[in-house]
């Protein structure tokens, strides 16, 4: 399977981090991840094709964000969203809808060479998309990887 080191990172993260009320771990790079329980928290795995560098996200409930390598020039940004992001976010996460977007639900499988496949964990599950004609982007959680591309330094997809 063309991206599954990208999947199998966030399904290792998710493990580490959603498992327990308060975790510390290692995430991309060696860098710590701290993370609380999962409500209200996501974070956003992406890779461009096999080789591409791995960029990921982590959003805490209140909106406070860190990216590391999100502009592809290796640095670990910081920041928070604005009260309207995060409420906005809140609402898509409880989104009834989005525990039936998981790729376990999906029976998802990457399919493309040399796309960009995002992987969002969510307390829900894993949400796995990527940039490739003719796939189906799960409509919640494709909003939610639009709100924090958008909002933070990660490169927005096509």
């Amino acid at each position: 399977m063309v991206c599954a080191g990208a999947v199998l990172t966030v399904s290792l993260t998710a493990c580490s981090v959603f498992g327990r009320d308060e975790a510390s771990t290692r995430g991309p790079k060696g860098t710590a991840v701290t993370a609380s329980s999962g409500a209200g928290r996501v974070s956003l795995v992406q890779r461009l094709g096999q080789d591409g560098p791995l960029r990921s996200l982590n959003v805490e409930p209140n909106g406070r964000w860190e990216c590391d390598d999100c502009a592809g020039d290796g640095v670990t940004s910081t920041g928070t969203l604005d009260p309207e992001q995060v409420g906005r976010l809140h609402g898509l996460l409880a989104d009834p809808r989005l525990a039936g977007e998981t790729d376990q639900v999906r029976q998802y499988r990457a399919t493309c060479i040399d796309a960009l496949t995002s992987s969002l964990l969510t307390s829900v599950g894993l949400i796995t998309s990527q940039d490739c004609p003719g796939e189906e982007r799960p409509p919640v959680a494709y909003e939610i990887l639009l709100l924090l591309t958008q909002a933070t330094p990660a490169e927005p997809t096509a």
